[in-house]
């Protein structure tokens, strides 16, 4: 059974930083890319990052690029969001997302199972 367990939201002032964390069991983490995204109230999920199987290719939705960084350890089949520079159009819940494949990009409908979720509020 797949499981993540995500961790790290919370209330920052703009400007600030917060990193995410979604520790991953149940299968073969190294075999699977993972992705990040999120919603904000009344929005659909929107795709923020994502990373291959081996971190080795990632990619970045335009609003974060620059600010956000996404990693993985395989060790600890954890993927990261590290999220710098917040601002108050970041605020949403934030979900963790393990791939059907070992880079799946973009697309929400690549991707098989779904962390929790977790509030990430910035204020201004």
């Amino acid at each position: 059974q797949v499981r993540l367990v995500q961790s790290g939201g919370g209330l920052v002032q703009a400007g600030g930083s917060l990193k995410l964390s979604c520790p991953a069991s149940g299968l073969t983490f190294s075999n699977y890319g993972m992705g990040w995204f999120r919603q904000a109230p009344g929005a659909g999920r929107e795709f923020v990052a994502s990373i291959s199987s081996n971190g080795g290719g990632t990619r970045y939705a335009g609003a974060v690029k620059g600010r956000f960084t996404i990693s993985r350890d395989n060790a600890k089949n954890t993927v990261y969001l590290q999220m710098n520079s917040l601002r108050p159009e970041d605020t949403a819940v934030y979900y963790c997302a393990v791939g059907i494949t070992g880079y799946s990009g973009a697309n929400a409908n690549n991707y098989f199972h779904w962390g929790q979720g977790t509030q990430v509020t910035v204020s201004s």
